[in-house]
């Protein structure tokens, strides 16, 4: 049985998942897109920043930072 989709944020440092579903508004969509956040791309929680926000997380063999709120709405499934 599939396991249910998470948001990227409830993962620990150094965990990987696969993108599950991007849950943000069209106009923040195309962004992240072009950065190569796709569904079904696998990511790698990298760190909370001191405050917990930004996120920084790698993707495509580089470090992208994402604010929380964004985070939040990108759910994945671990590897």
């Amino acid at each position: 049985m599939p396991e249910e989709p998470q948001p990227l944020t409830s993962l620990v440092a150094g965990q990987s998942a696969s993108v599950a579903s991007i849950d943000l508004p069209a106009s923040d969509r195309p962004r992240l897109m072009e950065m190569g956040l796709l569904v079904g791309t696998p990511v790698e929680l990298v760190r909370f920043a001191p405050m917990g926000d930004p996120v920084e997380i790698k993707v495509r063999g580089y470090h992208l930072s994402l604010r929380r709120h964004e985070a939040d709405r990108i759910m994945v499934r671990s590897r």
